[in-house]
């Protein structure tokens, strides 16, 4: 009866940034494409039970405080291969944040 679970979290996108966002969410983070759920638009990424919904939106605007928070088994490794690719990192005790090509924001935090 009561909400249970997340289904998804919905970031917006600008118009054309389709190919940067692959990169970043697929190659970079390693979420796999999915295909949009019938009558959904926008690019859709998952793993496991986690579901992001990139909505490509006229009126842009990048979520600069309300984020979504991402478990990760291994943290070291992942900040330093965004820290390769030229990701700034901001570590926050045993967590950290970053901000896609987008600017919107995320949080990564340790799993367990």
């Amino acid at each position: 009866m009561y909400p249970h679970a997340l289904h998804h979290v919905q970031l917006s996108i600008p118009p054309g940034g389709e190919t940067t966002a692959r990169a970043f969410y697929s190659d970079l983070l390693g979420l796999e494409e999915a295909p949009p759920p019938e009558g959904r638009t926008g690019l859709w990424f998952s793993r496991g039970e986690l579901y992001l919904h990139l909505d490509v939106s006229e009126n842009f605007r990048p979520a600069r405080s309300a984020h979504p928070a991402f478990l990760v088994r291994r943290l070291p490794p992942l900040a330093e291969r965004l820290g390769r690719a030229g990701v700034a990192v901001d570590w926050a005790e045993d967590r950290f944040f970053l901000n896609d090509p987008f600017g919107n924001r995320i949080e990564i935090i340790p799993e367990g």
